[in-house]
């Protein structure tokens, strides 16, 4: 029988200290989503198949290209912390420590190559 005080049990912290941390980053990262998603798509399915000039033009704005870059960050953010409980789960040893660097190297790569993308674009 475990004695556990209440915040003990409150704070949730589990044996690997970082659960309560980790299920409320992909909720929020989940809403924020929720909440970017219809922009993103409102604003690139509206260029597809549009010329260069105007693709350029629209994303130049500052408003589009905050979305698209927030939806890049987040996005990418939310898919490596999902890989990572796919990864602590499914695979063991030397290849767990290795598809963890390589998957955070992958998400942050691809948001880091978007946003400069995004940037030379925009400026």
């Amino acid at each position: 029988m475990a004695y556990m005080t209440d915040r003990k049990r409150v704070e949730g912290l589990g044996s690997a200290k970082t659960g309560t941390e980790h299920h409320w980053t992909m909720t929020v990262t989940s809403v924020a989503l929720l909440i970017l998603t219809p922009f993103f798509l409102g604003i690139v399915g509206g260029l597809l198949g549009q010329p260069h000039a105007e693709v350029v033009a629209s994303l130049s704005r500052p408003v589009p290209a905050l979305i698209v870059a927030a939806y890049l960050v987040v996005g990418m953010h939310h898919m490596r912390l999902g890989m990572q409980v796919l990864i602590e789960d499914y695979i063991r040893g030397l290849g767990r420590k290795i598809g963890l660097i390589a998957t955070t190297i992958l998400c942050y790569g691809l948001a880091a190559g978007g946003v400069v993308a995004l940037a030379q674009i925009a400026l």
